[in-house]
């Protein structure tokens, strides 16, 4: 048996390491996202979480709703503390201080955490080649703070720090392409997921958790709140956001790429869209432009996998 089939043998399929009763809003599809990600890990991992919704909603004293070894550190610096912790294990484990037990480290952020304030400190765990899973929670804005714009937020979109408006298209730069930059570093395992295709997103946790070095997940968490979408479609517009090419599906294993869900046929981008209030002011002109780009990045991604 291989390295992963392993590693998924020990996990317990039943374990719930984010436990009810949490302060998440209602239909927050990244508490579907974590929940999912902890039943893959199972209850040997140490967490470091950044300041974000899932730090916010769980670490209200005098009660947690992690039933884990969990961190709560400083949006910067996620990516150093878990090296810390990773580094500190091993040298525990070399001098016989604590059992080896496969233990595995976690680092867990926003968009807002990862691909803007935290982007140092994890560029800098690449490349020295720390052994964690790094997971992204892309809800593509700062929601706790008030769902202000970040880098990861879509062109087009209105926050509240880039309104739309008679001169504002909303945001006016495209979403930053984190899988492909992370990927750049030549690390292991790189991959996207998606809570609305649970059995897809475990496998890749899992794979994650097995490689020799640093892996990192890009996690799509539909923010009905900062989206203004209906509490009952998060699991549907994760659907969408996939089937329409939105928010493509893959891996890149060793630098390899590889789609792991393929639309067909790929879905018009107004679905998606239309049932946001996040993009209601767009006009014909803007959603043909998205749907364009859309299409040019996906045949972008499919190219890559032909290499």
């Amino acid at each position: 048996m291989d390295n992963i089939g392993v590693y998924a043998a020990r996990v317990a399929p039943k374990f719930d390491g984010l436990a009810p009763g949490h302060r998440a809003c209602i239909g927050c599809g990244e508490a579907l996202a974590v929940r999912i990600a902890m039943k893959a890990m199972g209850p040997n991992i140490i967490i470091a979480n950044a300041t974000g919704c899932m730090e916010v909603i769980s670490s209200q004293l005098p009660a947690t709703g992690w039933d884990v070894p969990w961190i709560h550190t400083l949006f910067e610096n996620n990516s150093a503390v878990a090296s810390g912790i990773e580094s500190a294990l091993k040298v525990l484990e070399r001098k016989g201080k604590v059992p080896a037990r496969g233990t595995k480290v976690v680092a867990m952020g926003g968009d807002g955490a990862t691909s803007d304030i935290g982007f140092q400190a994890l560029s800098g765990a690449l490349e020295r080649g720390h052994d964690f899973l790094y997971l992204m929670f892309d809800n593509e804005a700062y929601m706790n703070t008030g769902i202000q714009r970040s880098s990861a937020t879509p062109w087009g979109a209105s926050t509240t720090t880039s309104p739309a408006g008679k001169k504002s298209i909303g945001q006016k730069t495209q979403k930053k392409n984190m899988a492909a930059i992370v990927a750049a570093h030549e690390i292991p395992y790189v991959a996207t997921a998606c809570p609305s295709y649970p059995f897809d997103m475990m496998e890749k946790v899992k794979k994650g958790l097995a490689v020799n070095g640093p892996a990192f997940i890009n996690v799509f968490s539909v923010c009905p709140t900062g989206w203004r979408s209906a509490v009952d479609l998060s699991v549907r517009l994760g659907r969408l956001a996939v089937q329409t090419g939105v928010f493509p599906l893959y891996e890149v294993v060793n630098g390899k790429y590889k789609i792991t869900v393929e639309p067909s046929p790929m879905r018009p981008v107004q679905d998606y869209l239309k049932l946001q209030g996040r993009f209601r002011h767009l006009s014909e002109n803007d959603v043909k432009e998205i749907q364009e780009r859309t299409i040019h990045e996906y045949n972008m991604l499919k190219a890559r996998t032909t290499c």
